[in-house]
């Protein structure tokens, strides 16, 4: 058996140091907006590679080589990038105005009281189908601040609503980076993965929309957001989920809301057909950050593997959580961790993925559960953090729209996130580990 080596995890120190240590000089020290997306990642991991590249003299460069080869070419990882690239052109294709039309079609025909549960609903429906947290809350928070300025409703409540909702369909969405990563990772389908997470959140988002209704009952309504919307345009999005959800194939599924989005697009004349080639093209393109980060994590991986690094923190992990459900709050913390310190959950599951593997084989957790976990904890940290992209962005476009208002006015609203993790606890000391081996 391979002997653990806590030194082979240096290139992870290397990372975090090089990506987290610039972006607190940028966004707390320099006040550089959007300090932290403003570090190159891929760089960053480049810096790690490198580091890993010149540990254990014993091998030689071609040796590694093939060991980063190995990395790379594993099954999973080549069916992530697949899905990355296919996804970021549906997204390319169904573009902006279908996520609009869910919500101003919602705020015509229910009463302006509920405007702050219509909030949440709408975001948790179009991240569901967009797949991304960050492009919902661009999308939505204009609409948030109108229905603020419209109304007794406050703006951080508003925004918290929009936010709260973006990571329930984050978490879920059958073409989010962060399920696509945590499923293929974990080597699950992702029904089985939607299945065990959908019984975390949807309680989390019921409990929320409890406490929406509370905090907004007895508010001064105001009038209603009156907009010209196409329903037509969301027809993709419900094949996308309901392909999703009943298994087909996650590949067909995509295939198939891209050629019902692009004919839809055409014959509804919202778009020429060059124009709609071009999105095809910046769609794919929007991955590639993240497709490379994939690559790079997966090398690196490999070689703190075959050092010996993931035996150490394995062993470590043992020694302080004892039990299966302690391993399965260990998993949770971890990309938790990750989260916290790459302001990118996509990225924390990437990297948390190979040693969330081994922990799931010594812990004995399912795939399912292994893979709802990092999805979960990873999106709970992400919607809380104050310089996370979804808050950034948040901050940003109210600005833009004249509404000041901090981080710290926000955290405060940010109901599902905070109930999630009440959930997510539950389902890890009280739920059985269903399927595990």
């Amino acid at each position: 058996m391979r002997k653990g080596n806590w030194m082979a995890l240096l290139p992870i120190g290397v990372f975090l140091a090089m990506y987290l240590g610039l972006g607190i000089l940028f966004e707390y020290i320099l006040d550089i907006p959007m300090g932290f997306y403003n570090i190159p990642i891929v760089v960053s991991f480049l810096a790690a590679l490198l580091v890993a590249c010149l540990q254990n003299p014993k091998l030689n460069f071609d040796d590694k080589l093939k060991i980063m080869a190995q990395g790379v070419a594993d099954k999973n990882i080549i069916t992530m990038i697949l899905i990355f690239m296919t996804a970021g052109i549906f997204v390319g294709v169904v573009g902006r105005s279908s996520a609009e039309s869910v919500a101003y079609f919602l705020l015509s025909i229910i009463p302006a009281r509920y405007a702050v549960i219509v909030l949440f609903l709408v975001s948790c429906f179009i991240s569901l189908a967009m797949g991304t947290s960050v492009g919902t809350i661009t999308l939505i928070t204009p609409i948030a601040i109108a229905v603020s300025g419209g109304s007794s409703f406050s703006v951080p409540l508003c925004i918290g609503a929009v936010m709260s909702g973006a990571m329930f369909g984050d978490n879920l969405s059958f073409i989010s980076d962060t399920t696509i990563a945590a499923c293929n990772g974990q080597g699950c389908a992702m029904k089985d993965k939607f299945c065990a997470n959908f019984g975390i959140a949807l309680p989390a988002a019921i409990v929320t929309l409890i406490i929406i209704f509370i905090r907004t009952s007895g508010n001064e309504a105001g009038a209603a957001i009156i907009q010209d919307y196409n329903l037509i345009q969301i027809i993709p999005y419900l094949f996308v989920l309901n392909g999703g959800i009943i298994g087909i194939n996650v590949f067909v599924v995509l295939l198939i809301g891209i050629l019902s989005g692009s004919l839809i697009m055409l014959f509804t004349g919202a778009i020429e057909p060059t124009a709609l080639l071009a999105n095809m093209g910046s769609g794919a393109a929007g991955m590639y950050e993240t497709t490379m980060v994939a690559i790079l994590v997966s090398a690196i991986c490999a070689l703190i593997h075959e050092y010996g690094g993931f035996v150490a923190l394995i062993d470590f992990i043992k020694r302080v959580f004892k039990s299966r459900n302690g391993g399965k709050l260990g998993m949770g913390l971890l990309v938790g961790a990750m989260d916290i310190a790459t302001a990118n959950n996509t990225v924390a599951i990437v990297m948390a993925n190979p040693i969330a593997k081994e922990m799931s084989e010594e812990y004995n957790i399912s795939p399912r559960n292994a893979a709802s976990l990092l999805d979960t904890f990873s999106c709970i940290f992400q919607g809380v953090i104050p310089y996370g992209a979804q808050m950034l962005v948040a901050i940003s476009t109210a600005t833009e729209l004249g509404s000041e208002v901090s981080a710290f006015d926000i955290m405060p609203n940010l109901y599902y996130p905070f109930m999630l993790l009440i959930s997510s606890l539950i389902f890890i000391f009280f739920v059985p580990n269903k399927g595990a081996k």
